[in-house]
């Protein structure tokens, strides 16, 4: 029962989401409940699946079989098709969503972009004259202050999609990470730590396009979006995007050598 509860909320808000009907309740996204009750549910599937196991036929694998799952693959296909074609032409707000299903939230209008953090993330309040960003290049550690990384100017223009159902496109500013990191071609990966203790690894190919952003729009940072610095990823989703960082280090540790999705 707790596995059908789970399921038929994962698939409700799903299509609430999707449609663009409903987006969020009480501040909660639909698109962060389908998400969650799906991962609630990955376990009590698997338990059921092992509590009822069904030998394997020779049937299984037969022309037949093979038929009805291309019949399935494909109607499903189909029916996704459709219903993304029905949400445009009725002019529905799921008919602009991304292909990661986020909608558009203060597209160059930092004020109006949303302030959210990775699970039990709280915004810390950080004095600019007392931060400090701590930077471990493999020959010593070296320290910046705030009014030095300000002094930057590199520019990209980068959309931060969310998990949470969201994604603004803006104009950040503030300093290459390869310009910190001279040494990061001889190592493996790219340590980023958050004042939280939330970090991520990013893998050392990626210095040359990851942005240390003091600015967005042209302005501070503000404190629900990272001040006094954050990272900013192109092509990564939101989770990847650490806020209030205040150490760097090169590491010779894979990158993929950290769980999928943060778990704090």
């Amino acid at each position: 029962m707790t596995l059908l509860v789970l399921v038929a909320t994962a698939t409700v808000t799903g299509l609430l989401h999707s449609t663009g009907l409903v987006i969020s309740v009480g501040g909660i996204t639909l698109m962060q409940v389908h998400v969650a009750s799906a991962l609630a549910a990955f376990p009590l599937a698997a338990w059921h699946v092992l509590a009822r196991r069904v030998r394997p036929r020779a049937t299984d694998l037969s022309r037949r079989t093979l038929l009805r799952s291309g019949v399935v693959v494909g109607g499903a296909a189909l029916a996704y098709g459709g219903a993304q074609g029905l949400l445009w032409w009725t002019g529905l707000p799921g008919g602009r969503r991304r292909i990661t299903g986020s909608y558009q939230a203060g597209s160059f209008r930092p004020g109006r972009m949303p302030v959210t953090q990775w699970l039990d993330d709280g915004v810390p309040a950080v004095d600019a004259g007392d931060w400090t960003l701590h930077v471990d290049a493999g020959d010593g550690v070296r320290s910046y202050g705030y009014a030095e990384l300000a002094s930057f100017r590199d520019q990209v223009r980068a959309v931060l999609d969310c998990t949470g159902g969201w994604y603004a496109e803006q104009d950040w500013e503030g300093v290459r990470l390869d310009r910190l990191l001279p040494g990061w071609g001889r190592v493996r990966s790219i340590a980023v730590r958050s004042r939280t203790g939330y970090g991520r690894r990013f893998p050392a190919g990626d210095a040359p396009s990851l942005l240390l952003a003091v600015r967005v729009g042209g302005r501070p940072l503000d404190p629900g979006h990272g001040f006094p610095a954050r990272i900013v990823a192109p092509g990564r989703r939101g989770f990847w995007w650490v806020k209030w960082v205040d150490g760097v280090e090169l590491s010779m540790t894979p990158w993929w050598w950290q769980p999928p999705f943060p778990l704090s």
